[in-house]
């Protein structure tokens, strides 16, 4: 099993299924955030179970247009802590704190942080992070999460003299340090190699028109994993 999970959350694993154990009556009486059990899923590689699958089904549907969302939103994850002087050395086992606790918390207020994105489109920009401090490499899983909006690709040939246009607008999300989100300009030429739709761009002049969302991480362990929705 995953080795985070098998170390420091062994009831949230029993939790989401991953294992064949009960949790305790008070355990299974409560509901956990759905961005929770992202966090934990990812984390652990998508292991096969009923609530990673649908955490997994929740992840691709923030990334589906319209709008784009961040596919992870630790913010509404709720770990039960305020940014106190002194930590416990292993913050992620306040993961499994965050599954057992009713919290009747309200997620954070989003808030733009770039202002390159027009006011009439619905795309949601952040500057929400976790209640407790993930800059520990246990957490390197989260701000792996790269999110590339190819919200316009266009290759073709035009005029008499067969010019080849291109144009594109491409964006780019990621997470900070405490798993805030933001997003920046990008370009077609910083697509991981995995995107699929736009390999002939830049040769020739073949007739491309392309719009797609594009997510990639890597797990606590480091296996790469990615999901492209084209629309």
């Amino acid at each position: 099993m995953h080795y985070l999970i098998k170390k420091l959350l062994p009831s949230v694993a029993v939790a989401l299924t991953v294992t064949g154990l009960s949790l305790p009556m008070s355990a299974r009486a409560q509901t956990y955030p759905i961005d929770c059990a992202i966090l934990l899923c990812l984390s652990g590689g998508w292991p096969a179970s009923v609530p990673c699958a649908r955490a997994r089904a929740e992840f691709i549907r923030r990334i589906t247009p319209w709008p784009v969302e961040p596919p992870l939103q630790i913010w509404r994850c709720p770990m039960g802590a305020s940014y106190e002087g002194d930590r416990p050395s292993n913050n992620a086992g306040r993961i499994l704190e965050a599954l057992y606790q009713a919290d009747s918390r309200r997620p954070l207020q989003s808030l733009p942080v770039d202002n390159f994105v027009p006011a009439d489109q619905a795309l949601r920009l952040v500057q929400d992070r976790a209640d407790i401090d993930i800059s520990g490499p246990e957490f390197n899983f989260v701000r792996s999460i790269r999110v590339f909006d190819v919200r316009y690709a266009r290759q073709h040939e035009s005029g008499r003299d067969g010019d080849c246009n291109r144009s594109a607008t491409v964006v780019l999300g990621t997470y900070g340090t405490q798993g805030d989100f933001s997003w920046h300009r990008s370009s077609i030429t910083a697509l991981p190699e995995a995107h699929v739709g736009l390999e002939r761009w830049g040769q020739n002049c073949p007739g491309i028109y392309h719009r797609s969302v594009f997510v990639d991480w890597r797990d606590y362990e480091g296996n790469y994993g990615f999901e492209q929705v084209n629309y």
